[in-house]
């Protein structure tokens, strides 16, 4: 009997508990995101679809994260340059809505067409955002 108690935890610990942490993490949705010129009060000024690489210096990618429970988290956002990951930033997500940004410097050379993708910290795709690099 106490063989058989020892088995059907086992067997809910092991099958279970996984579905439990990836509910949590599926849980995460992007409410908001944006690429921005600048960061004022933890909100962008701005939206970018098109910009001169000569006329700036940096590049933010602000992303928004609301979750349904409150628990810390991390989200990626991978930046891309023509279909090459290019650089690729951790962030922490703490409580139930959350905001946060990665910053890319940028130089003249760096033209092309970009986009940076927010993923969950198991990897999977929470949204996209595109912009053209002149």
């Amino acid at each position: 009997m106490r063989h058989l108690v020892y088995t059907c935890l086992f067997i809910a610990l092991f099958f279970l508990l996984p579905c439990q942490v990836l509910a949590q993490e599926g849980s995460l949705t992007v409410a908001d995101m944006s690429i921005t010129t600048r960061i004022v009060r933890g909100n962008p000024v701005d939206s970018v679809q098109r910009i001169s690489s000569s006329s700036i210096h940096e590049l933010y990618c602000y992303t928004k994260v609301t979750a349904s429970e409150d628990a810390e988290r991390q989200i990626v956002h991978e930046w891309y340059r023509n279909d090459e990951m290019v650089s690729r930033c951790v962030l922490p997500v703490q409580g139930t809505s959350w905001r946060t940004y990665s910053k890319k410097l940028i130089t003249t050379d760096m033209a092309g067409d970009w986009r940076v993708d927010v993923l969950d910290s198991a990897g999977n795709l929470l949204k996209t955002t595109k912009f053209i690099l002149n």
